[in-house]
């Protein structure tokens, strides 16, 4: 029986490739597309497919947020994420969100194939292209994600996830769609965190967030916004 498969990536005409290399082989088959994290948490409940093929790349609810979330109420799914870039901290926040496979995007079909089989069955993978050491540092655990700057660390998790996408633009109400919260709950995690840090509105928020590089968005490419 066919594996089924989610597609989650921003630019269709990956999707599309995708699709195209896995209708060649009849391992599996696609049971779903998105171009957001947001939507991709929804349909996994939805769809529970076999398997998640995450770009890590997404912007409101990212790659690894949407793992993380997809995971915790559905740990039976494996997520493959997929990537531009294999730096160590993308490759071990995908393996600590859960994911069961790295694969870069400039892979080969080949490979993208392998990995899907790999997972399918129930193993591990990480794309040829990551090197040896990090790999090795991954198994024996003793490599560590990039420290959070001093000035982040009281805020939580849920907190931080807030601050990115405050950052990158995004109101109240977008980002309550994107979490799937409510929006005074939203204008709470703003509120509080404006305490936290010690500042008064949205462009100090969003300064803060870049300077400490929480988000790689420029300042020019989002809109701040107090709502």
């Amino acid at each position: 029986m066919a594996t089924s498969v989610l597609l989650v990536d921003d630019h269709k005409i990956m999707r599309d490739g995708i699709k195209a290399i896995l209708r060649q082989s009849s391992d599996f088959t696609v049971v779903g597309e998105t171009d957001n994290g947001t939507d991709a948490v929804q349909m996994a409940r939805k769809l529970r497919p076999g398997i998640v093929l995450m770009d890590i790349g997404l912007q409101g609810l990212n790659g690894i947020e949407a793992t993380t979330e997809i995971l915790r109420h559905h740990s039976e799914i494996r997520v493959i994420i997929l990537s531009m870039y294999d730096d160590e901290h993308s490759v071990v926040s995908a393996i600590r969100s859960g994911a069961r496979a790295f694969v870069l995007k400039k892979a080969s079909d080949s490979d993208l194939v392998d990995a899907l089989r790999t997972v399918a069955k129930g193993g591990s993978y990480l794309s040829p292209q990551v090197s040896d050491r990090l790999l090795s540092r991954i198994q024996r655990g003793d490599l560590e994600s990039k420290p959070l700057p001093t000035v982040l660390e009281g805020l939580s998790p849920r907190e931080l996830q807030v601050l990115r996408m405050v950052a990158e633009g995004k109101t109240s109400k977008e980002i309550a769609v994107m979490l799937d919260l409510g929006l005074q709950t939203v204008r709470s995690y703003r509120k509080t965190m404006m305490k936290k840090l010690n500042v008064n509105n949205v462009a100090n928020l969003t300064q803060l967030a870049l300077s400490a590089g929480i988000t790689r968005l420029s300042p020019a490419e989002g809109t701040p916004s107090d709502d």
